[in-house]
């Protein structure tokens, strides 16, 4: 009797704990689907940002402001902006963390991104190897594949 109860647990805790990483990679910051267009042109100045990290009211303005993009003019083609905006607006962020707006759309200055990054002294981020805190790959090994899991990270020198 006692065996059978251990193995329904284990059964149990290995379906909700499956169901939990089925919620988690639906959910995850960078679809499996990424559109070519928003690689060849977002990821040819720096990185190409998972969707979840801001709320879609932060990328529709982001996309409408493109020839003064954070100080560079980065128009694109009309039709490649509505591909990649209808993209962001199907993946953007919608959890608690990232319901927020920051400020200049940056996710830099977004409350959860802030809190995340606390004990990063501001001279780690002016770094050659890093340059910015902008620059989430330089310290996250994965985010390129939306994988920002703290025990993943590598602060250069």
């Amino acid at each position: 009797m006692m065996k059978s109860m251990c193995i329904k647990s284990v059964v149990l805790f290995c379906a909700g704990w499956s169901g939990l990483v089925s919620a988690w990679a639906d959910g995850r910051l960078m679809p499996a689907q990424v559109p070519a267009v928003y690689k060849q042109e977002c990821a040819a100045c720096h990185m190409a940002y998972p969707p979840g990290l801001l709320p879609a009211a932060s990328w529709r303005r982001i996309l409408h402001g493109l020839d003064q993009h954070y100080g560079s003019d980065a128009s694109m083609e009309p039709a490649q902006v509505q591909q990649i905006g209808a993209w962001l607006q199907a993946n953007a962020g919608t959890y608690k963390r990232v319901r927020e707006e920051p400020a200049d759309d940056r996710i830099t200055r977004s409350a959860w991104f802030v809190r995340k990054h606390r004990e990063v002294e501001s001279s780690v981020w002016k770094r050659a190897s890093i340059k910015s805190a902008a620059q989430c790959s330089a310290c996250h090994t994965q985010a390129d594949a939306g994988n920002f899991d703290e025990h993943q990270v590598r602060i250069p020198r």
